[in-house]
């Protein structure tokens, strides 16, 4: 039998390709954190898909669709880093970028959000390679064998890989964890009481004499880049509301903080200093390059079933043919 013989219709494959389409989406929107690149690896992923030789011979067809996905999404990544993409830094870009408060739950909305934003943004701290081993292993049940053949490395190394993104993305406990519970409480419902304008329960939260210091490029002329006193920033949150809607609790340098994110990484940080009285002291909002950078961003939570938030199909594939 020749290739062509062993080879399904075009409109068979083609159905069974749909069928498979938001597992697919769902593989790539974790490896690149916009639905917009995940469509675009998807559309790729059909492309090598459709015009692949020894179709017919593949016995898990979803499971060669997932890698070759995941393979274009990996090659994305690597172009990003080639690129040395720049964060947004102007107000007026990341403050359109902020999502509405009213977004319309979508299928797009619906898919993102069964994502935590907090969990893109630390996934982004990854290297490409990283991120493809842990998302394809610990999420979706990828093997080692197959995960190797994504990033040509042997078995080993991509196991090797996936460890070393747990150990960024889940921080060590360290000093009294109950404490850190409460300071995570306390970032949160800031965040939230920032969200809705809630000048109240900001009150509450922040200390009589606190000092808020932001880097001047992030402000409007006019507006000081240090600000002091509960009532002053608290007034002022009502400025920022929309940016506060793009913005996730995670732990910078180990301790409860926000990040403003947009298309899935970290734009802005917000670093927060509460006092021994669990009120916020201290405020220090910055984006500069260099200090995003060096910045450890981790996960507030221990983790797993957060951390994943879909478990997707084992992909074990049998007989696949090189996607080229």
């Amino acid at each position: 039998m020749n290739a062509t013989e062993n080879r399904p219709h075009l409109a068979e494959l083609a159905a069974r390709f749909e069928s498979d389409r938001q597992h697919l989406r769902a593989v790539a929107f974790r490896l690149l954190g916009t639905l917009a690149d995940a469509d675009d690896a998807v559309q790729s992923a059909w492309l090598k898909a459709s015009s692949a030789d020894g179709v017919g011979d593949v016995g898990n067809l979803t499971g060669w669709f997932t890698t070759i996905t995941a393979h274009e999404a990996f090659d994305q990544q690597r172009a990003r880093k080639r690129r040395a993409e720049r964060p947004v830094a102007d107000v007026d870009e990341l403050d359109r970028l902020a999502p509405s408060a009213s977004a319309p739950a979508d299928e797009d909305v619906l898919l993102a959000e069964s994502v935590s934003s907090a969990v893109l943004v630390v996934l982004d701290r990854l290297s490409p390679a990283q991120r493809v081993a842990f998302v394809l292993h610990d999420v979706f049940a990828v093997p080692f064998e197959t995960i190797a053949e994504v990033l040509d490395r042997s078995p080993a190394a991509a196991k090797k890989l996936a460890s070393r993104a747990r150990s960024r993305l889940q921080h060590e406990p360290s000093g009294d964890p109950g404490r850190t519970a409460r300071h995570l409480e306390i970032v949160e419902a800031f965040l939230a009481a920032s969200r809705g304008g809630d000048i109240a329960t900001l009150l509450d939260l922040l200390a009589p004499g606190v000092v808020r210091r932001v880097d001047p490029m992030l402000v409007p002329a006019g507006v000081p880049d240090q600000l002091g006193g509960a009532r002053a920033v608290a007034e002022e949150t009502r400025r920022f509301a929309r940016r506060a809607q793009a913005g996730v609790v995670v732990l910078i340098g180990g301790a409860p903080g926000i990040a403003i994110a947009a298309r899935g990484r970290a734009q802005i940080l917000l670093q927060i200093e509460i006092g021994a009285d669990d009120r916020i002291h201290a405020i220090d909002i910055t984006a500069d390059p260099d200090r995003l950078r060096r910045a450890v961003l981790t996960l507030p939570f221990p983790a797993h079933a957060r951390l994943i938030g879909y478990q997707g199909h084992g992909t074990r594939l049998a007989g696949a043919p090189a996607s080229g």
